[in-house]
C-alpha cells in the first residue's frame, strides 16, 4: 500500500539538480523515516534558519564541494510556505529547483488547524484510515472525532462509564499514544457532557501521562483499604491527603483494567505501597502493588522485568521513540539491580546491556541524523530544549522558566534520587520522558547544545570547552526578545546553601529564565571508584542530603516552571589498552578521542579493533571522534572506570524532567 512519503519520494530523483529548495511549513521532510529514504537516495537535508549559520555551512560543505566539479544532492529545507521561497538569497533562488509539500495536500478533506498539531510519527495511520474510508470533506469537529475514533481507537459515544474510560486511559497512556491537544481538547468537551466523569480531574488525567498515573497511585491504597478489616476510617483519612480530584474509589479488580496492574508496577510506573493492617492477600494479584510481599516475590518482580525487557529490545528499524521507552524501563531495572546486592541479577544486567547496545550501535548509524531536525514540541535531542520552553512561554503555559542541567545524571540514577524528591518537595507533580544527548556524549559537546539551541557544527570555537555556556544561553533568549536582564546562568552548584548562593546571582521578581548547571553527579563519577553501585549509593547520600530538592523547592516556590535534564549519562567501563599517540589525539578521553582528520583517525582505528569510528553528524570541521563500544575504554586492560563519552544508550538517553506544584484537590 502506498504511503504520504511515497506522493513526496516520487519528486526527488538522484542526480536531477545539485540543489532542491523545498517549502515544507509542516516538517514533513523532517520526519523520521522520510530523512532515511532520502539519505539512503543519497539526499543531504539542510535546514535554512539562522542565515549567518546557515552560509557558513553552505559554503564549508557544499559551495566549495560544488566549485571543485563534484556533485552533492542538496535539499535545503524552509518551513515557510511555497510563496515564501522568494525570500531566499538570490544565488540560491537562481541555482535550484523548487518543491513545495504540506499536510493540506496530502490530507485534502481533514481539517488544516487539526492536521498541523498531528504527530507526525502517526501519520501513517492517518493516511491509511484515509484511503480506507474515504472520508467527505470535514470540518474541525468531524476531523478531530475521526481521527479519535481512526487513529487512536477512541469511539468517544461508547465512554459512558468510569471503567470505559480507566480502559481508555489505560491503553494510551502505558503505550505512550501522546494525542495533540485539540484532540485532548475535544475529548475532554465530550466526557464533560457525561455526568458521571463530572468530579474527575480530565484536565489533568487525558493529556498528562504522569497526572494520569499520579491519580492512579492515590487511588491505590484507598482501594487496598477494601481488604481490610478497618477500612473505613483509613479510606477517609486517606482521602483527604488526594492531589488530584475525583472518586476516591477505582475499580482496579475489573478484569479490563486488572490485566494492567501488574505491568503498571513491574515497569515502575506505580509505586509499590505498604499492605494497610488486616489485609487479606489471598487475591494473587495485588502483590505486585505491595511493600511488604516479601523477598521472594521482590525476586519475582525483577525477573519478570527482565523477561519483558529481554523480549522488547528495539530493533534496527524502530522509532526513536521506542530507544526512549526501552532506556526508561531499564533504567527502573538498573536502579534496582544496582541499589541491591544479588550478583546473579548484575551479571544478566550486563548481559542485556552489552547485547541492546549492539543494536543501538547499529540503529544510531542509520537514525542518528534524522533526528536533528525533528519539531522541538517534543525535544528527541538536548538542543531542541531551550526551543521546546520557548513554546512555553508561546503558548501561554509558564511566566518563568529554569533549566536546571545535573550534569552526567544517567536515566537509572534520576530513578534512585526520585523518591526522596518525591519525599521532600511537598504537592509536587513530576512529568517524566527522555531525550537524546550529543555525540560524542562529552560535557563541553552536548551541554552547550542544551543551553545554546544550537547542533555544535555551529558553536565550532567552544567545542572543547564550557566557558561560553552562559553567552550561548543569553544569546538565545535575546534572540527570543527578553532582555539581558530577564535571564540569568550560574554552574557549579551541588551543595551549599542554595537559597545563599542563588539570592547573589538573580532576582526571583525580575528574572524570567534560569540556567543552571549541578555539577556533583560528575564529580561523584570521575572520582568513582566501586563501579556503578557505587554511583548509586554516593547518589542516595547526596540525595538525603536534600540539596537537589532545596533547589527545587526554591525555584518551585518563586513561580518557575522547572525542567530537569542531563547532558548525558554514565556506563562502567572495563579497559582494553590505552593507546600511545603523542599529540596525535586533540582529545584523549576514557571513552572518546577526537582527531583533527579522518585520516588521523582511521591510523588509530586501525590499531584498535574495539573502537568505532563515529560519523561526525552535526559536528565542526576537523573534529573526528573514535569511540570505545559497549562497556569497553581507552584504559589499562586491568582497570575499571564509571566514564562517559561513548554511545551507549546509558550514555545518550537522558532523563528530561519536568516539575510542577500540585496543591490538594
Amino acid at each position: 500500500m502506498a504511503t504520504w512519503r511515497d506522493v513526496i519520494l516520487k519528486d526527488f530523483v538522484p542526480n536531477v539538480s545539485k540543489l532542491t529548495l523545498v517549502a515544507d511549513p509542516d516538517g514533513l521532510l523532517t520526519e523520521e523515516k522520510l530523512v532515511i529514504e532520502l539519505s539512503q537516495r543519497g539526499f543531504e537535508l539542510l535546514e535554512f534558519t539562522d542565515p549567518v549559520e546557515f552560509r557558513y555551512v553552505y559554503e564549508l560543505n557544499y559551495r566549495s564541494i560544488w566549485d571543485k566539479g563534484e556533485n552533492t544532492d542538496l535539499v535545503i529545507i524552509l518551513r515557510l510556505q511555497n510563496n515564501e521561497l522568494a525570500s531566499l538569497p538570490y544565488d540560491l533562488l537562481h541555482m535550484g529547483r523548487k518543491l513545495a509539500f504540506d499536510l493540506g495536500a496530502l490530507f485534502p478533506n481533514l481539517s488544516y488547524p487539526v492536521l498541523e498539531q498531528f504527530d507526525r510519527g502517526l501519520l501513517d495511520v492517518l493516511f491509511e484510515a484515509q484511503t480506507q474510508f474515504t472520508p467527505a470533506r470535514l470540518g474541525d469537529k468531524a476531523t478531530k472525532d475521526f481521527m479519535l475514533k481512526h487513529v487512536f481507537n477512541i469511539e468517544t459515544d461508547l465512554l459512558t462509564t468510569e471503567v470505559a474510560l480507566l480502559r481508555t486511559l489505560l491503553r494510551l497512556h502505558y503505550n505512550k499514544l501522546q494525542l495533540p491537544i485539540l484532540l485532548t481538547e475535544r475529548l475532554i468537551q465530550v466526557l464533560k457532557e457525561y455526568t458521571c466523569f463530572k468530579n474527575w480531574p480530565l484536565e489533568d488525567v487525558v493529556p498528562e501521562a504522569s497526572a494520569f498515573f499520579a491519580f492512579l497511585q492515590e487511588r491505590w491504597p484507598i482501594f487496598l483499604m477494601h481488604f481490610s478489616q478497618d477500612n473505613a476510617v483509613s479510606e477517609r483519612a486517606l482521602s483527604t491527603q488526594l492531589i488530584y480530584q475525583g472518586p476516591t474509589f477505582l475499580p482496579f479488580d475489573h478484569e479490563d483494567i486488572r490485566v494492567y496492574i501488574d505491568n503498571l508496577f513491574v515497569e515502575g510506573k506505580l509505586s509499590p505501597v505498604l499492605a494497610p493492617k488486616s489485609f487479606n492477600q489471598s487475591a494473587l494479584w495485588l502483590k505486585s502493588g505491595l511493600l511488604d510481599s516479601g523477598p521472594e516475590e521482590e525476586k519475582v518482580r525483577l525477573t519478570r522485568l527482565f523477561q519483558y525487557l529481554e523480549e522488547v529490545i528495539p530493533t534496527i528499524t524502530c522509532r526513536h521513540s521506542a530507544w526512549l521507552d526501552f532506556a526508561q524501563k531499564y533504567a527502573e531495572l538498573a536502579a534496582q539491580v544496582h541499589c541491591g546486592e544479588d550478583a546473579e541479577a548484575k551479571a544478566r544486567l550486563k548481559q542485556l546491556s552489552l547485547g541492546s547496545n549492539v543494536i543501538f550501535a547499529q540503529w544510531l548509524k542509520t537514525n542518528y541524523a534524522g533526528l536533528i531536525n525533528l519539531p522541538p514540541s517534543t525535544p528527541a535531542m538536548l538542543h531542541h530544549v531551550p526551543r521546546h520552553l520557548a513554546r512555553e512561554f508561546e503558548l501561554n503555559k509558564a511566566k518563568k522558566i529554569a533549566l536546571v542541567v545535573v550534569d552526567g545524571l544517567a536515566l537509572d540514577q534520576w530513578v534512585t534520587l526520585r523518591p526522596f524528591i518525591q519525599e521532600q518537595v511537598s504537592h509536587l507533580a513530576i512529568k517524566e520522558s527522555v531525550t537524546f544527548a550529543w555525540i560524542p556524549t562529552l560535557t563541553s559537546v552536548s551541554r552547550q547544545t542544551a543551553f545554546s539551541g544550537k547542533i555544535p557544527r555551529n558553536f565550532p570555537l567552544s567545542i572543547n570547552t564550557t566557558n561560553n555556556e552562559a553567552k550561548l544561553w543569553r544569546q538565545f533568549w535575546e534572540d527570543f526578545g527578553f532582555s539581558r536582564l530577564d535571564i540569568a546562568y550560574q554552574r557549579g552548584l551541588g551543595d551549599g546553601v542554595v537559597e545563599s548562593v542563588l539570592d547573589a546571582n538573580l532576582n526571583p521578581s525580575k528574572t524570567k529564565v534560569v540556567g543552571l548547571v549541578v555539577d556533583k553527579v560528575d564529580k561523584i563519577m570521575h572520582g568513582m571508584q566501586l563501579g556503578s553501585a557505587g554511583m548509586h549509593n554516593q547518589i542516595k547520600q547526596w540525595s538525603q542530603a536534600g540539596y537537589l530538592s532545596s533547589l527545587l523547592n526554591y525555584l518551585l516556590e518563586h513561580g518557575y516552571q522547572v525542567w530537569l535534564t542531563s547532558d548525558h549519562g554514565n556506563i562502567e567501563c572495563e579497559g582494553r589498552g590505552r593507546p600511545s599517540e603523542g599529540v596525535i589525539a586533540e582529545l584523549k578521553g576514557e571513552r572518546v578521542r577526537v582527531y583533527p582528520t579522518f585520516e588521523l583517525r582511521a591510523q588509530a582505528a586501525a590499531a584498535l579493533d574495539f573502537a568505532q569510528e563515529w560519523e561526525p553528524i552535526g559536528l565542526p570541521p576537523q573534529y573526528y571522534p573514535l569511540i570505545a563500544g559497549g562497556h569497553e575504554a581507552f584504559i589499562n586492560p586491568s582497570e575499571k572506570i564509571v566514564g562517559h563519552g561513548g554511545i551507549a544508550f546509558e550514555e545518550v538517553l537522558v532523563p528530561l524532567i519536568k516539575f510542577e506544584r500540585k496543591l490538594h484537590c
